[in-house]
């Protein structure tokens, strides 16, 4: 098959790169514009556009793809299908109804939940004990296309974002040419979803990455490894920001109030939260780099007996 590859981020590269080397014919990656980057705000690629690079691949960066001229673009590569990963425009019904076999979205969540922008950091946030990928037919609403292949991971307790991100990014692009493959072959049954199952991954802004200490001890941690190593969640000390990537929990139920700091040693920083005790381990304090707290704790003091 002919395919048009769209996407910006890491996660999208694997698909990439699994598309190059498959029976299929990337005949473009489409891909976000150079974005000013650092202090000296020199513009920096998409790393899908550093790997189409490599790869020798056409490549097109359209401010925004549903000009009618940017659709013509599109039109005369003849697609007979396109294959979305995190590409950070939305599409319109003509882009969508274009290509034979339409748009396939690569999604990381199993589907009807968690739709959005953010499904991997709130399957953490959210407790989950399992996700996954889901392969769909894009329609006009937000991911709420008829679902073609699935494939599921375990989420372990102590998972972080960073590390779920790495597993999904590669199951994503393994499920991606199954499902090409399939499709060519006319196997796929797609599957309407349910939505009343489903659920909702919105971006994070400063109120939802706030650590409330008001909430229960497991729920705090969830939301510290949903968030690390980006957009990292944080907690206010003196009118200073603190941010947290790492965390345990132990159950407690002494009658200290929530936010109290009980101690602070190698082991972490010990806070009571509503039911248990939070466990801080690495902090990034104003300024400095993130580090152990053990290794904050060499030079510095973190105050005992206060409430956060």
């Amino acid at each position: 098959m002919n395919v048009i590859f769209m996407g910006t981020p890491g996660f999208a590269v694997p698909t990439l790169e699994k598309l190059h080397e498959s029976s299929h014919k990337v005949v473009l990656v489409v891909t976000q514009p150079d974005k000013p980057s650092g202090r000296g705000k020199k513009l920096k690629k998409s790393e899908v556009k550093e790997k189409a690079e490599q790869l020798n691949l056409e490549i097109f960066q359209p401010d925004k793809i549903k000009k009618q001229e940017n659709i013509d673009i599109l039109k005369s590569y003849n697609p007979d299908v396109i294959v979305v990963v995190a590409y950070g425009q939305i599409l319109n019904k003509e882009i969508l109804t274009l290509p034979k076999y339409g748009c396939i979205n690569v999604h990381a969540s199993l589907l009807p939940k968690l739709r959005g922008a953010a499904p991997l950091n709130w399957a953490l946030i959210t407790g989950e004990t399992k996700t996954g990928i889901t392969t769909m037919l894009m329609d006009e609403g937000l991911d709420t296309g008829d679902m073609l292949l699935k494939s599921e991971v375990e989420i372990d307790e102590n998972m972080k974002v960073g590390e779920l991100h790495d597993i999904l990014m590669h199951k994503g692009a393994e499920l991606l040419i199954e499902t090409l493959d399939k499709l060519e072959k006319n196997e796929l049954a797609p599957q309407k979803q349910d939505d009343s199952l489903s659920s909702y991954a919105p971006l994070f802004n400063k109120e939802n990455r706030k650590i409330y200490w008001s909430l229960p001890a497991k729920n705090i941690h969830d939301l510290i490894r949903g968030l690390s190593p980006w957009p990292t969640a944080y907690f206010i000390m003196d009118e200073k920001t603190i941010k947290v990537y790492s965390s345990s929990y132990i159950n407690d139920d002494s009658d200290y109030e929530p936010g109290y700091v009980i101690k602070a040693n190698n082991e972490g920083i010990f806070v009571k939260a509503k039911d248990g005790i939070v466990i801080l381990k690495e902090i990034q304090m104003p300024g400095k780099n993130k580090m152990s707290v053990e290794a904050y704790l060499r030079g510095n003091k973190f105050p005992e007996h206060i409430t956060l």
